[in-house]
């Protein structure tokens, strides 16, 4: 299935039914009177947040959305039927952002949360409301009232417990198809991964879910590369893995420069508890090894985790510092 996290569409509201003029023509009956019913009210569009979706591609072929107008109403006083509500269904995770593309109308974090984005309008009044004491065979009746209209973003952020961070090539994408039943696409050139995967990992007795975020590159917070596109997508994360490409002459610039978009991207994602891992260590000399795990533990100031994903070394330990740090900020 192919990913999409963004959509622009237009909704419109069923439209109010048209009230009836009508006058009771009964044999036998001198005095009918008026009979007109009220016409119906138009439907609402209904966004409705499922768990069985991750993208918004059904978006990409469908971007008008029209919810049923209300029937007219009709003589013997028949008040005209309401039109059927339009029920969306989007991902869990989706915000619902207005035409301005900043103001957020809706954050759909539960299963089954539902919001009303255009309501329908209301149906006109038939001649027989109109009856009074002092208007005992009114004329007038009322069309119905246009339903809403307008324009919407729908911007889907991931919902996972811990974001894979790194540089195109750091093994991200293995290290999830080796923690979890994901099946990323693997190849040996940059940019692999053009949009996130997601994975169930099982620490011991937990369950997390991963998100494999694409690599970032130099100026991704300023839309170079890939952008801020998939920035977005860790927000929700309660701890980060951040993987480095061990087989690297310079180990530290890497993260710096990872560190470096996040912080400028969202000072408050860069504070998200993170996992320092070292990887493809499989394929680096004892020597060197120790050697690269000093400098970059003295550049991140905390503990390195050397990992391998090919060959399983040390997958474990990365999993549990990842699941406590899930675990603390439940």
């Amino acid at each position: 299935m192919k990913f999409l996290d963004e959509a622009k569409i237009y909704l419109k509201a069923g439209d109010g039914g048209n009230g009836a003029c009508s006058f009771r023509h009964e044999k036998f009956l001198e005095f009918g009177g008026p009979d007109g019913g009220n016409g119906g009210n138009g439907g609402d569009v209904v966004f409705v947040a499922v768990d069985n979706l991750n993208t918004l591609i059904d978006f990409r072929y469908q971007q008008h959305f029209k919810a049923e107008r209300g029937k007219n109403g009709a003589g013997r006083n028949c008040t005209g039927a309401s039109g059927k509500d339009l029920i969306i269904k989007v991902p869990v995770g989706t915000q619902i952002i207005a035409n301005d593309n900043e103001t957020l109308l809706a954050d759909m974090m539960e299963p089954n949360q539902k919001y009303i984005a255009a309501h329908g309008g209301k149906g006109g009044r038939g001649n027989e409301s109109y009856k009074s004491s002092t208007n005992q065979a009114p004329y007038q009746a009322d069309e119905g009232t246009p339903g809403e209209e307008c324009w919407v973003w729908l911007k889907l952020k991931l919902i996972a417990d811990v974001g894979l961070l790194g540089m195109p090539n750091a093994g991200k994408s293995t290290f999830l198809s080796v923690v979890t039943r994901a099946k990323p696409k693997i190849a040996d050139y940059p940019f692999t991964t053009l949009h996130p995967n997601l994975g169930v990992a099982r620490s011991d007795d937990n369950e997390m879910v991963i998100a494999d975020i694409p690599g970032l590159i130099e100026g991704a917070s300023d839309g170079v590369g890939l952008g801020t596109r998939f920035l977005k997508h860790v927000e929700r994360c309660n701890a980060l893995i951040h993987l480095i490409d061990g087989t690297a002459e310079d180990v530290v610039k890497p993260y710096k420069m990872i560190r470096k978009e996040l912080e400028k991207y969202s000072p408050k994602l860069a504070q998200k508890p993170e996992v320092v891992v070292l990887n493809k260590v499989d394929a680096i000399l004892p020597d060197e090894l120790k050697k690269k795990l000093k400098k970059l533990e003295k550049a991140v100031g905390h503990t390195v985790y050397p990992m391998s994903g090919v060959s399983h070394q040390g997958v474990q330990d990365v999993l549990r510092t990842a699941q406590n740090f899930v675990n603390k900020g439940e």
